[in-house]
């Protein structure tokens, strides 16, 4: 159990601080540092905080000797310890959403899960380290990519058929419904991996131009391989 878990009190502050002037407006937004963290805790190889520490609050992260910034890392250790904890318990992570707008009639999934992926990089080519098993691992990440718009992006891109509106808006709201859960899920497979064997390459490392591991049928570099995926 967490000797220390975050209060309500204490989100608020971490709130305030990741916006302080120390940081120039270079922090996450505590919606994405959370996304961020369920990611990294995930991870099939260990990433360290001085690998997503520098990712959250960007170059003021340098005034380590500032009160805020200490302050700050230290809430967001025990921001990290929470979601392992409760990941590890099976307790699932309830996403902190901030408004698309000010009517607060719609919630910003599309940053949440962009930073779930981005936090997932971090780590490396989670489609390599999952070796035979990338073809499930696709299939679980596939709601993280249709809440940030990948998927209809390269879709039409590609010219592939896509949903219809009235399908996509039922799909995406029933991904947005079940996120806690695809997030505990992701966790999960990653845990049972760690369970098995140490994770590792099971297959060649895919080169650019070779078929894509995910089954796409795209090139590696046009679809998993792609910058703004997890690689």
């Amino acid at each position: 159990m967490n000797p220390n878990p975050l209060t309500d009190a204490d989100l608020d502050r971490l709130e305030e601080l990741l916006e302080a002037d120390v940081f120039e407006g270079e922090a996450m937004r505590l919606d994405e540092a959370q996304a961020m963290l369920c990611a990294v805790v995930s991870c099939p190889v260990p990433v360290p905080p001085s690998v997503w520490l520098p990712e959250a609050l960007g170059p003021g992260l340098e005034a380590g000797d500032s009160p805020e910034v200490i302050e700050t890392i230290e809430l967001l250790m025990r921001l990290n310890n929470d979601i392992a904890g409760a990941l590890l318990a099976d307790e699932t992570v309830a996403p902190m959403l901030y408004p698309v707008d000010e009517t607060c009639e719609e919630y910003d999934y599309a940053a949440w899960a962009d930073s779930y992926v981005y936090g997932a990089g971090l780590a490396g080519d989670w489609y390599e380290l999952a070796g035979k098993h990338a073809d499930d691992l696709s299939e679980l990440l596939e709601p993280m990519f249709m809440l940030n718009g990948m998927l209809k992006e390269d879709a039409e891109k590609s010219g592939e058929r896509w949903f219809s509106p009235a399908e996509e808006a039922r799909l995406v709201a029933d991904i947005q419904d079940n996120l806690p859960v695809i997030v505990q899920t992701l966790y999960n497979f990653w845990r049972a991996k760690r369970g098995a064997a140490t994770v590792q390459r099971e297959e060649p490392k895919t080169g650019r131009n070779d078929p894509c591991p995910c089954g796409s049928g795209k090139k590696f570099k046009q679809c998993c391989g792609r910058p703004d995926k997890l690689n």
